[in-house]
């Protein structure tokens, strides 16, 4: 049982620095940032069940603001698919203006330091440790992942 775990745990391993080192070589298809942007590149750690995981891709700044309100900037994540290769790349051309709500404030209340991201909905993206995520975003941008996790077992609906 253990040597079976240990023999599992080296393929994976082997099969995790196989994807890195042709990682190294699918980076051929992302080129360096162009001007006034900067290029992201983040390898996945191999999961048993990767279609059970999504990363969420927030692309954003960290600015001084009051701890009341929500805010977000306007801009657009955009997927690119690279042609010749097929691999995507995800893209923020600038980031927007910020908005959000006008909670009234105490305005001698301390201001925090939070990271704003971009609105709309989260970009979801399929778990695959193969592939480096890529992404291109302006120079004073930053960007940030979470990485969720389905449940164990589906739940089943009752009729009603």
């Amino acid at each position: 049982m253990i040597q079976t775990a240990l023999s599992l745990m080296l393929i994976l391993l082997g099969t995790h620095a196989m994807a890195q080192q042709a990682d190294q070589n699918n980076m051929k298809a992302y080129p360096p940032a162009s001007e006034g942007m900067k290029r992201f590149v983040l390898y996945l750690e191999p999961k048993q069940q990767e279609e059970d995981y999504r990363v969420e891709l927030m692309v954003g700044k960290t600015v001084e603001l009051d701890a009341q309100n929500r805010y977000f900037f306007a801009g657009n994540l955009e997927e690119i698919i690279i042609e010749g290769w097929g691999f995507p790349k995800y893209v923020v051309k600038e980031i927007g203006p910020m908005a959000g709500t006008r909670i009234g404030v105490d305005p001698n209340a301390p201001k925090i330091k939070r990271f704003v991201a971009l609105g709309g909905e989260p970009k979801l993206l399929r778990y695959n440790s193969l592939l480096p995520l890529v992404v291109y975003v302006p120079k004073d941008a930053e960007v940030k992942i979470r990485v969720w996790v389905a449940s164990p077992q589906p739940v089943t609906l009752n009729e009603g």
